[in-house]
């Protein structure tokens, strides 16, 4: 995979989720959230954000919990379009690489955070983890 995510500060430590022990997942891997908390790699724009994988996952390991960070400061990389300092963010990965980031869309309801920088497309920048989701219906 590239474009992990890299820790820059921990401000909470890492929670155990539920994954798939035939799943590899990599260290740095944007994660989607689904029930009953469980953590899957994100696969689509706007997901339902679980965190970020603190440690390397690998296949078939027989583990089936991950450590997954909920909130800190990561480096991240911005998908086409590039992000804005401020603005909140959330995943690409239906049209790019899974951990790549761009601006959540106006009224959107998920969010994997804030972004603390300005970046083009394939930059790194930094930005705030903070998923969150709020019910429209």
């Amino acid at each position: 995979m590239t474009n992990e995510c890299t820790l820059i500060y921990e401000t909470e430590p890492p929670i155990p989720f539920t994954v798939a022990d035939g799943t590899g997942i990599e260290k740095g891997a944007i994660l989607k959230l689904t029930d009953p908390m469980t953590a899957v790699l994100a696969d689509g724009d706007a997901d339902l954000i679980a965190g970020i994988a603190a440690e390397e996952k690998i296949a078939s390991d027989g583990k089936t919990k991950l450590a997954v960070y909920r909130r800190g400061i990561f480096r991240g990389f911005a998908a086409t379009g590039g992000v804005t300092v401020g603005l909140a963010v959330n995943v690409d990965a239906a049209t790019s690489d899974s951990n790549e980031i761009v601006v959540a869309a106006a009224g959107h309801d998920k969010q994997l955070g804030t972004s603390f920088e300005t970046a083009t497309s394939g930059e790194s920048f930094l930005f705030e983890l903070n998923p969150t989701h709020r019910d429209e219906a």
